[in-house]
C-alpha cells in the first residue's frame, strides 16, 4: 500500500508522453532513493521553468523571454521562414544545426476531423509575419499526413499572392534505411521525390 502523496505522483507522471503507470512508478522509486540529487534539482528545475516559461509572441516558440532566442538571434536569415507544427519540431529541426532562418509554430494542424480551423491554428499571424519581413521563402516542414498535408496546401494557397517562394522538406527513405522495412506510403514518396545523382 502505497501512501496517498507518492500515489498523486504516479498518477501525475503517467499523464506524460511515454510514461505508463509501470514507468511512472519505477521513476517515483528512483527519485524517492536519490531524493537530494535528483528530487530536489527536479523540483527547483519545475518551479523555475513554471515561474519563467514564456509563449514568444513572433513564433510561438517557448522560452524564459518574449521574443525568444531564435527570434532575437542577429545570426538568423529573417528572410527564411520554417513553419512547424509544434514547438518540439522546432526543437527538433534546431538540433540539426542546419536551418538559419526563424521558425513560425502553427499549433497544430488542420482538422475537419477534431474541428480545427485555420483560425484556431497561428496560420494568420503567419501570412502577417511574411509580409512584414518580407520573407523570401517559407519552408513546410509539417507531417506528411492528411492533416499536414492539407495544412501545407492551404498555407500555399494564402502565399500564392505574395512573391515567396513556398517550400517543403523532402519525404522519403530515412538516412540508414532498408526498402525492404519501409511501407508503401514512404516508398511511393520518395519515387515520386527523386532527383538526380
Amino acid at each position: 500500500m502505497r501512501d496517498a502523496a507518492i500515489e498523486r505522483l504516479v498518477q501525475n507522471l503517467s499523464r506524460l508522453p511515454g510514461l505508463g503507470p509501470r514507468s511512472a512508478r519505477r521513476v517515483v522509486l528512483h527519485l524517492i532513493k536519490r531524493r537530494e540529487g535528483l528530487l530536489q534539482p527536479l523540483i527547483r528545475s519545475l518551479e523555475d521553468v513554471h515561474d519563467s516559461i514564456r509563449t514568444c509572441s513572433r513564433c510561438g516558440n517557448v522560452d524564459t523571454n518574449d521574443p525568444c532566442g531564435v527570434c532575437v538571434d542577429p545570426k538568423r536569415d529573417g528572410s527564411l521562414i520554417c513553419v512547424v507544427e509544434d514547438v518540439a519540431d522546432l526543437w527538433a529541426l534546431e538540433r540539426t544545426a542546419v536551418f538559419r532562418g526563424l521558425y513560425h509554430v502553427l499549433g497544430g494542424t488542420l482538422s475537419a476531423l477534431d474541428g480545427v480551423r485555420p483560425e484556431d491554428l497561428n496560420i494568420p499571424s503567419l501570412i502577417s509575419r511574411v509580409r512584414d519581413l518580407n520573407s523570401t521563402e517559407v519552408v513546410l516542414a509539417l507531417s506528411a499526413t492528411v492533416d499536414g498535408q492539407t495544412t501545407a496546401h492551404y498555407i500555399a494557397d494564402h502565399l500564392a499572392r505574395t512573391p515567396v517562394r513556398v517550400t517543403a522538406l523532402a519525404h522519403g527513405v530515412p538516412v540508414g534505411g532498408e526498402l525492404d522495412y519501409l511501407d508503401e506510403g514512404t516508398l511511393s514518396m520518395a519515387m515520386r521525390s527523386r532527383r538526380p545523382v
